[in-house]
This record gives structure tokens, C-alpha cells and sequence, in this order.
């Protein structure tokens, strides 16, 4: 399990009462907690604390939890976990666009928004050790795992760290139908296997910034009520 003792945990929140009742939580776990009650305060505390995580509420004041979220991806990959009390489709669908790593709909236990915040910092952990050092090169796309080196048509490519271990699962097993619980438990953990939204999201990610024309795709086929493949035509090696 991994522990959360003196990982640095940064919430953005305006509800003061939900702030103390995380905040209680994460010091019980042994992390460090910094508060921030609307998106502003939450960018500069980012900026002076560097979090290895941050909780990071959707609606508030001034400046709302996507375009706080937009912010901080446009210069860290750190973990983000989003709350949200809206709970429909598109907005799950939206969060996951604007590049948070998982999100927990309100109302919520304690113990699920831990669960979370574990799955979340797994995976970022263990991103670089998880992955394959295989490589793909075709006349228009060229990726190398080992040295996170993708291109199409020569021009280099910026994946998230969700969208590379997704691409990386794929590739390593190039040619395989692989099912909705397959990806999930590989790419995001077993507590995921019934967040089949997460695998359609991450597979539009990757079709509109690697295939050449993403409406039809090349690279990332559906099976239809299965899961998917990646179609490289065997044009694999190892690094």
C-alpha cells in the first residue's frame, strides 16, 4: 500500500468545513497539508509548495477547479485528483480533458477519497519501472518508450503521464484485442475495472494527437463491446 506519510497534499477547496474534514484525514495519514480556499490561492501555493498531489474541487469562486487545472498542467504533471459534485457523464468527460488523473464525486467517504489519492500516487510512482522499452516506427509515427520520444510526420508529440502508460500497455502488447478490464486494471489499478469512461477519454486523447486522421482511425481500433488494439502492423523492436 503506499503511504502517504510526509507526501506533500495540496486542497483546493472553498467549503471550509470539507477543508478541515480532509485536512484531519491526510494528517491522520502522515501527509503534509497545505489549504487553499479558491483557485488563485491554490496556483501560488503550487507554485511556493510543489505538492506531490493535489485535491482540487471543481466549482469555487473566482477562478473554477478546469481552469485551475489548466494552469498547473501547463507546467507539471503533478497528480491531481478532482472533486465533483455533479456526477454526470460529460462533466467526468470534461475533467478527465482538462488532465486530472482520477475524480471523486461528492458526497464522499473518507476512506474512497484515500483509496484515490493511494491509486493516483501508485501509478505515478511506478510509471517509469511499469513500463515496456519498446519501440514503433512506421511512415508517419515514430515512438520510443524508453526515451518518452513520440512523433508524427517528424514533429514531436506531449503525452500526459496517464496517456504514455496507456500508449505503453497498448504497444507492448501490439496486435492483441485487449478488454475495458484489461486496460484498466494495467493502466489504472483493480479499483478502476468498472470506470470504463476512463479507457474511451484516453483512447480519443491518443487518436487526436497520433493518428492522422482520428475520425479513422489507423493506430487504435475499436473491438466493439470488447476493448481495443493497437494496430502497428508488427513494426515493433526493443531499446
Amino acid at each position: 500500500m503506499i503511504e502517504l506519510q510526509d507526501k506533500k497534499v495540496l486542497v483546493i477547496d472553498d467549503d471550509q468545513t470539507l477543508q478541515k474534514l480532509m485536512e484531519y484525514a491526510l494528517l491522520q495519514e502522515g501527509a503534509k497539508v497545505a489549504i487553499a480556499s479558491d483557485g488563485s490561492e491554490g496556483l501560488h501555493k503550487f507554485y511556493t509548495d510543489e505538492p506531490d498531489l493535489i485535491i482540487l474541487d471543481i466549482m469555487m469562486p473566482h477562478m473554477d477547479g478546469r481552469e485551475t487545472c489548466r494552469h498547473i498542467r501547463q507546467y507539471s504533471k503533478v497528480p491531481i485528483v478532482m472533486l465533483t459534485a455533479m456526477g454526470q457523464d460529460v462533466d467526468v468527460v470534461q475533467a478527465l480533458d482538462n488532465g486530472v488523473d482520477d475524480y471523486v464525486t461528492k458526497p464522499f467517504t473518507v476512506n474512497v477519497l484515500l483509496a484515490r489519492i493511494r491509486a493516483v500516487l501508485r501509478r505515478s510512482d511506478n510509471v517509469s519501472s511499469a513500463e515496456p522499452f519498446c519501440t514503433y516506427s512506421d511512415d508517419y509515427l515514430s515512438i520510443d518508450l524508453k526515451h518518452r520520444r513520440i512523433l508524427t510526420n517528424g514533429k514531436p508529440i506531449k503525452l500526459t503521464a496517464t496517456e504514455h502508460r496507456l500508449l505503453a500497455y497498448l504497444l507492448e502488447n501490439a496486435g492483441q484485442v485487449l478488454t475495458f478490464k484489461q486496460i484498466l486494471e494495467n493502466v489504472w489499478g483493480w479499483e478502476y475495472q468498472d470506470n470504463i469512461d476512463y479507457v474511451h477519454v484516453y483512447i480519443s486523447h491518443l487518436r487526436r494527437k497520433l493518428e492522422e486522421t482520428p475520425k479513422k482511425p489507423r493506430y487504435f481500433l475499436t473491438e466493439h463491446g470488447l476493448g481495443y488494439r493497437f494496430d502497428g502492423k508488427f513494426r515493433l523492436g526493443s531499446s
